[in-house]
This record gives C-alpha cells, structure tokens and sequence, in this order.
C-alpha cells in the first residue's frame, strides 16, 4: 500500500526523465488522470493513454524531449501538498512557480487545474506540485 500515490506518480516520471525513458506506466487513479491531462494540456508531456486492465487500470505517459538536445520538457516536477502536511493557497495568495513560466498544478472545488486557470475562475483549492 502506497500512502501518498501523488508523489509515486510524480516520483516515477521524475525517474523516467533522468533515465531518458520515452514511455513510463503509472498506476490509474482519477486524480492522477486529471494531473496526466493538465501536463498534456499546458505541453509538458506528448500524450498518454488510460488502459482498463485488472482492477485499478494504468496511464502509460509518452514524455516530451526536444528533438536536437533531448533536453526534457518537464526540467523539475515537486510535491508541494503532503499528506503530513496540507498546502492551501486561496485566491489572493495563488503560487507562481518561476515569475510565470512554470505551472502550478491544484486540487480545488471546480476539479484539478494549473494556477492560471484558477486565477481566471477566481477559485483556490490544494496546492498538488510544481512543474517547470
């Protein structure tokens, strides 16, 4: 049993990247799905794909390098929000991880978002990770 699936999600794209992995396979949960489909929508990853087998089914994420350097375009991905520890960031005091340029990914009441699209639906929630 795993007691925070967030940071084994985030710990194993993080180990896929240092290893230069094209594929990694995570378990599925429905709010790993919603993180998966934020990091493809801001272009972190190149796609992904939910798979129904067994009982909890799998996401297997396609990483995204650049095509001369093989740099990887998630440079670092961190868990801010523990489960020892919870981080709420309300409107007025939204994260900005690197001035703007990376995204922080958040847990609020209208489903899993990046703090952009919170700050333009004027909501706040807990702060998951950072990605840049």
């Amino acid at each position: 049993m795993n007691t925070d699936p967030i940071a084994d999600y985030l710990t194993r794209v993080r180990n896929a990247i240092k290893a230069n992995h094209r594929v990694v396979e995570i378990p599925a949960s429905n709010l790993k799905k919603e993180i998966t489909k934020v990091l493809f929508d801001k272009g972190y990853i190149a796609n992904y794909k939910f798979e129904a087998n067994g009982p909890q089914g799998s996401i297997k994420v396609a990483l995204k390098y650049h095509p001369i350097t093989k740099v990887s375009a998630i440079r670092s991905i961190s868990r801010v929000s523990k489960p020892g520890l919870r981080k709420y960031a309300g409107m007025e005091n939204m994260p900005r991880v690197l001035n703007g340029l990376g995204i922080a990914i958040l847990s609020t009441s209208k489903g899993v978002m990046s703090d952009k699209e919170a700050r333009q639906q004027n909501v706040g929630g807990e702060v998951l990770c950072y990605v840049y």
